[in-house]
């Protein structure tokens, strides 16, 4: 059983030269800078203190200034660890030197992506499912996709999320004015549906009791609990968006770690392509959360109240804010996606997937209840009575490791920590025999 203590000068002529009232700047109080007339984004004002994976790293800096000698291990954020299988690396560096000859140099491409990149995704990952590669549009990553999509939707929509849930739902939703402010009483913000998915009612919302919004945020696999929803439970979803006229945002993030017949997209579940966009990444199982390359799917069938399809914003969008992504990594997500990448590829999520597995038992035979860890490469581990960020503290100091308190995803993740199995099998290990020391 476990036990735990608490723990910009220009030449110019002068009639051009604007007057200047001395007055309208002032040295800041601390004496560091110059005020502007310019006022502060009011909805930046909203944010909760830092975003929770800084605030992190700012704790695990001061932990090793205190403890320079402790080897740290991190089973914090979900960073990759494994190198990235040479078949991708290859392709991408022969890219590369071919972008130093005549013959080889391209410079933009398309905004959406490479088109050849588009199709191999929508045979190879997606196959017998209705998703046109004319549907995806190429990027750097699903958590910029999400503020993309954001500015796609506005101020003045209405959101839900899961609870717990990834912090870019909410924070990227508080930055574009979606919300009202930050509830200490509730450690809510106004204005946002928070959706209960916790191990009572296995990690699903209660649609019954549910207020309809505009958009839906969900993710599954699920990012920080690990739960990867079922059939049944996600055309419960689509139903519900369906009845109600919103448009759900599907993270399928870590789809390629679904290990039962839990749906892998949620173009699986008839109807969904008349409510649902889906986000999706190259980072956690190709390994390219550096080299930065992602996707999202928005169907034609989907459309705005006045009938506008989505697609037709979301290009504009896509045009106007973003130049496309990196070519040479457009490149490395085409070998992912040969024959033999798919296979170097699988042998990268297995590694994970072991790892999730001895981290799982660990915990499991501390006489604590672990979820996630079969479908995810997480782990959501349950510290009844305690406060998260406590149980954070008391690894830290007495065991020199990294988790992430559930508090940082939602009030719904207080008393749970979350341990990421990204990292060398040496360190899961050590890990593993640290808590045990720990907890015994």
């Amino acid at each position: 059983m476990y036990k735990l203590s608490i723990f910009s000068s220009m030449p110019c002529a002068i009639f051009f030269q604007p007057r200047m009232s001395h007055a309208s700047l002032k040295v800041r109080e601390d004496g560091v800078g110059v005020c502007t007339r310019v006022t502060r984004n009011m909805n930046m004002e909203k944010l909760r203190n830092g975003y929770l994976f800084p605030e992190i790293a700012m704790r695990e800096l001061e932990h090793m200034k205190k403890h320079p000698n402790a080897k740290v291990i991190s089973l914090g954020i979900g960073d990759t660890t494994q190198p990235i299988p040479d078949i991708i690396t290859s392709s991408m560096s022969e890219h590369a030197r071919r972008l130093s000859t005549i013959e080889g140099y391209r410079g933009y491409g398309a905004e959406q992506g490479n088109k050849a990149l588009r199709k191999a995704i929508a045979e190879t990952l997606y196959g017998d499912l209705p998703v046109k590669d004319t549907e995806i549009f190429i990027s750097d990553g699903s958590q910029c996709d999400i503020s993309r999509l954001q500015l796609l939707l506005g101020s003045n929509v209405t959101i839900a999320v899961q609870d717990p849930s990834f912090p870019a739902y909410i924070d990227s939703g508080v930055i574009i004015g979606q919300t009202g402010d930050f509830q200490d009483e509730t450690s809510k913000y106004q204005n946002i549906e928070y959706m209960p998915c916790r191990p009572q009612n296995n990690f699903f919302p209660d649609l019954t009791t549910t207020a309809k919004t505009d958009v839906i945020f969900f993710c599954s696999p699920n990012n920080p609990t690990g739960h990867a929803v079922s059939r049944k439970q996600l055309e419960q979803l689509v139903e519900f968006a369906r009845a109600n006229g919103s448009i759900i945002i599907f993270d399928s993030a870590y789809a390629a770690y679904v290990t039962d017949e839990s749906p892998r997209s949620i173009y699986e579940i008839p109807g969904a392509r008349e409510v649902a966009i889906e986000i999706s990444s190259f980072s956690k199982f190709v390994g390219f959360t550096g080299v930065r390359l992602g996707w999202t799917v928005v169907p034609e069938e989907l459309l705005f109240s006045n009938g506008f399809p989505v697609i037709k914003d979301f290009n504009r969008i896509v045009c106007t804010c973003f130049n496309g992504a990196s070519n040479i990594a457009q490149a490395g997500g085409l070998a992912c996606l040969s024959s033999d990448g798919l296979k170097a590829v699988q042998s990268m999520v297995d590694y994970y997937k072991e790892n999730a597995k001895i981290l799982g038992d660990t915990f499991t035979s501390l006489g604590l209840d672990v979820y996630g860890g079969i479908n995810a490469p997480y782990a959501w581990v349950h510290f009844p009575g305690m406060k998260s960020w406590d149980v954070f503290a008391e690894i830290l100091e007495k065991t020199h490791m990294i988790t992430v308190p559930g508090c940082g995803f939602g009030p719904g993740g207080e008393e749970h920590i979350r341990v990421s199995a990204f990292g060398h099998r040496e360190c899961i290990l050590e890990a593993s025999r640290r808590l045990k020391n720990l907890l015994t």
